[in-house]
């Protein structure tokens, strides 16, 4: 018998013998209906062994917690949708329980602690949801786009501790989902308004959980911050809070919502008051597929309401900007080619310019091009084509280097010329005044103005950090890198502000804490020159001179003729803190 550490997930049929009580035969065949068309695909579509089935439920092996959590997921999203459509006394429902342990294998079946956990974590579990172990939420944690809400510690049946238990609420939401929801409108009203061209949002007014009706003013008023806080993104369109609030009291369908405002995502939330506490959840969805995209929960003290609005706007603002961005492009990236007109060029372009590779780039550039033919007057298709030129020319990919960084400039002023108010125009159009014309100064001005028109963006507090640091305002520089990470986690951009946080502590001198931030952006993007130069910097300065010396034999492998000589030339940092850059790449065995 051999032994392996394992995610083991349980699951089992709630109210099974009650279903069979009922219809014997009919429950059977819709169970064997539901494990053919929907189950087994999906646990091996997510490299799961389904080790054994009883008459109710299943034992599965995985060897990622990830897997087993997605999975778990689809399962639970597509048992909703099929139940939304049967009748209340014939919907089967799942319980799951996942939990990261110890296993026996013997032939084909399994055994020990990693089981027995697993099943009593499912016994634990409500109806359509996922339940996880604190061991299997520590495997996946920021691995996932699903929340989770923390349970606390639970005492289960025969086993000796207790057990952290933590519910996955994206799969929870979507298996509770009403199915008594109308629509606002009458049926004449059926024909859908035609979409916006560019990604297109209505915020819901927040369901009051507290059984208080004063609170009933904090949670529009929410909403209101949270309208507001959207508005501000020139590339989202907003339903106004007026068309929103039409649906206050009701019970919805998202999809009827969605046609009946002509938008393609709906965020829906809550609000609840316990004591002094108050807790506020959200959760967007795209409602062409009823796909949850991204969902939290923000805790407070109640006397502190005004200032959780201010925090709770500004968080979601900055997570759904990011997720809308994602789910649009993977949308465009599924349209025929032949039907594609400038904004889905530019977003297929984002979606290859974000993979951050030679030929992505590169792919991105030539789509980029075709937006800007289709229409010369987009801004912000300029100044991610000047971004992506860029990154081409610094990253050491450019066969003509000065013709890119030239390009590179012309497409930021044009951009600049074209859409002045626009944020996202703002901070990618300040790169290539940093890298390729030293004009520091200028884009910090720009990344400044980015912020005030957009404080909920990523790109301007990130770019603005790296422009601090340069002009030698490195605590603040940090403190911006700081909220960037806050604003968006999940951003494929995040190891840029790991390595501008890197290249702050690095100036401070806490060489440490610059290790460790220059890991985590390596960690994302092992090729990123700029993350691996002061991943050097840092450890030579901290005493770490052997790492450093390996981390510069990974440099030479990218760009095998830099130098130290070389520094002046491509590095934006200038005096003191240019030669401080230049000792460290020596002690690092950077040849002249």
């Amino acid at each position: 018998m051999d032994r392996r550490l394992a995610a083991v997930l349980a699951a089992d049929v709630a109210g099974y013998s009650r279903l069979m009580g009922v219809d014997e035969e009919g429950t059977l065949a819709r169970l064997k209906a539901v494990r053919k068309a929907l189950i087994d695909p999906t646990i091996a579509a997510h490299r799961g062994r389904i080790v054994k089935t009883t008459g109710d439920g299943l034992l599965v092996e995985f060897s990622s917690a990830v897997d087993a959590v997605r999975g778990a997921a689809e399962v639970q999203s597509g048992m909703a949708e099929q139940n939304a459509s049967m009748p209340q006394d014939q919907r089967i429902k799942f319980r799951i329980g996942i939990h990261v342990g110890d296993i026996i294998i013997d032939e084909n079946d399994i055994f020990g602690d990693g089981v027995n956990v697993a099943a009593r974590v499912e016994n634990e579990c409500e109806p359509g949801g996922v339940l996880l172990s604190g061991n299997a939420f520590e495997q996946i944690r920021g691995k996932t786009n699903f929340a989770f809400d923390d349970l606390g510690e639970k005492t289960l049946k025969n086993i000796e501790r207790p057990v952290r238990l933590y519910a996955v609420r994206n799969a929870t939401s979507a298996a509770t989902t009403t199915t008594a929801a109308i629509s606002i409108l009458p049926s004449d009203h059926s024909k859908p308004l035609p979409l916006p061209d560019k990604p297109s949002i209505a915020v819901l007014p927040f369901q009051n959980m507290s059984g208080d009706p004063d609170q009933e003013y904090f949670a529009d008023g929410m909403v209101e911050e949270i309208i507001t806080a959207l508005s501000r993104n020139k590339q989202l369109f907003v339903i106004a809070r007026n068309s929103s609030f039409t649906f206050k009291g009701k019970a919805v369908d998202i999809k009827q919502v969605a046609r009946d405002l002509g938008v393609r995502y709906v965020l829906e939330g809550s609000v609840r008051k316990s004591g002094n506490r108050i807790r506020i959840t959200g959760q967007l969805i795209d409602a062409s597929s009823g796909a949850h995209l991204w969902a939290d929960k923000y805790d407070g003290a109640l006397e502190d309401v005004f200032e959780l609005q201010d925090q709770v706007a500004s968080s979601v603002a900055g997570a759904i900007v990011p997720n809308v961005t994602q789910a649009e492009m993977e949308r465009a990236k599924r349209k025929s080619t032949s039907s594609l007109d400038a904004y889905d060029y530019y977003l297929r372009a984002e979606a290859a310019h974000f993979q951050y590779s030679r030929d992505g780039t590169d792919q991105a550039i030539a789509l980029f091009e075709h937006a800007i033919a289709l229409d010369p007057q987009f801004a912000l298709a300029h100044a991610a084509q000047a971004a992506t030129i860029n990154t081409r020319q610094t990253w050491g990919w450019s066969a003509d280097p000065a013709a890119d960084a030239a390009q590179s400039l012309a497409h930021a002023r044009s951009a600049l010329r074209l859409g002045r108010q626009d944020a996202q125009v703002l901070a990618r159009s300040a790169l290539p005044l940093i890298s390729q014309s030293r004009e520091v100064e200028l884009a910090d001005r720009l990344l400044d103005e980015a912020i005030q028109l957009d404080p909920n963006g990523m790109s301007g507090w990130m770019w603005g950090g790296f422009t601090r640091i340069i002009l030698g305002d490195y605590q603040t520089g940090i403190d911006y890198e700081r909220r960037a990470l806050r604003l968006s986690p999940l951003d494929p951009r995040i190891f840029f502000a790991q390595a501008g946080l890197a290249y702050g502590y690095f100036f401070l001198e806490d060489y440490e804490k610059g290790v460790q931030c220059a890991s985590d952006a390596l960690r994302h993007h092992p090729s990123n020159l700029v993350a691996l130069r002061i991943a050097m910097a840092c450890n030579a300065l901290s005493g770490n001179v052997e790492v450093a010396q390996q981390l510069q034999q990974q440099l030479i492998l990218l760009a095998p003729s830099e130098g130290v000589s070389g520094t002046p030339a491509r590095s934006p940092y200038k005096g003191k803190a240019l030669l401080k850059l230049m000792e460290a790449y020596r002690l690092a065995g950077m040849p002249e």
